[in-house]
């Protein structure tokens, strides 16, 4: 039987009322949804954007064998933690293992088949020897990204591309108003995963003597919430430490407060318009290594 130690991912949820069933507890076939969702959330977790890394290596995964067995049961309201790990990886198999947990309870256990295949026949073919090492180090708790600093010339292409789906696609900023000057001075930070994939950039500016700026803070939709912000937001504040700056501030959207309050900025100001977007100004004191 599982325990909670045994995963380094989890998901956290509440259950909804329509997940209840006539008994008021949760209606037995919702717990495979939990279980799903929890590996969407694993690779995630692994910042890999699925579909995207599953073209890459020129496969998918299909489900062969999914099992359950029912401990106790989960009610309306409860909070619950599903735990997620990769027990085993054959030659062209992976065997998930899943437990729904109610504090250290477990009230559900589940084992998830996979195999991968080529999407257009579904015939099995051996696990990619890329996709098989990202997921031993994911579970020996290895890091997951690379947060590489430059110049623009050496990240522009890859810090352009992301900017422009973030800012000026998604969040429908004018073009004019994304680009400026100040990329050709600044401190450039991308993100990438172990399959090369570039899911986050930032910059940094010099704002005053002793003050740096971070800017320009965009992460991949499907990336978002697994941790890629806090490194770079870390691999910046790094440089102007280095640079013995003792302060960093940066405009955020008020939607991305919370965010940078967790990592402890405080707000300075009051709210302001910037490209018709709400914002604060937030900052964070650079505490010096010893």
């Amino acid at each position: 039987m599982n325990k909670r130690q045994d995963f380094r991912h989890f998901d956290r949820l509440r259950v909804r009322w329509a997940e209840v069933d006539m008994q008021k507890i949760v209606f037995n076939g919702h717990y495979l949804m939990y279980l799903d969702t929890a590996v969407a959330g694993y690779w995630r977790a692994m910042a890999m954007p699925y579909h995207e890394t599953m073209e890459l290596l020129q496969g998918d995964l299909y489900v062969r064998k999914a099992a359950l067995e029912y401990h106790a049961s989960a009610h309306y309201e409860d909070r619950l933690d599903v735990g997620m790990r990769c027990a085993r990886i054959g030659n062209s198999s992976m065997v998930f293992e899943g437990g729904v947990f109610r504090g250290d309870e477990l009230l559900v256990g589940g084992e998830l088949v996979y195999v991968f295949a080529d999407p257009r026949t579904q015939t099995s073919q051996p696990v990619p020897a890329q996709l098989r090492a990202a997921l031993d180090a994911f579970e020996r708790g290895e890091p997951m990204l690379d947060v590489r600093i430059g110049t623009w010339d050496e990240l522009g292409r890859e810090a352009r591309s992301l900017r422009t789906a973030v800012f000026v696609h998604e969040q429908k900023i004018p073009a004019e108003l994304e680009w400026d000057a100040a990329d050709a001075n600044a401190v450039h930070a991308v993100a990438y995963n172990r399959f090369g994939m570039a899911l986050g950039t930032g910059r940094l500016l010099e704002h005053a003597p002793g003050v740096a700026k971070v800017g320009r803070m965009a992460v991949r939709h499907d990336m978002r919430g697994s941790g890629i912000g806090a490194a770079l937001l870390d691999a910046l504040t790094g440089v102007a430490r280095a640079r013995g700056e003792r302060e960093v501030l940066l405009h955020a959207q008020r939607s991305a407060e919370g965010f940078y309050a967790r990592l402890g900025f405080v707000v300075r100001g009051q709210p302001f318009d910037e490209a018709g977007i709400a914002h604060v100004q937030m900052a964070r004191a650079i505490v010096a290594m010893q």
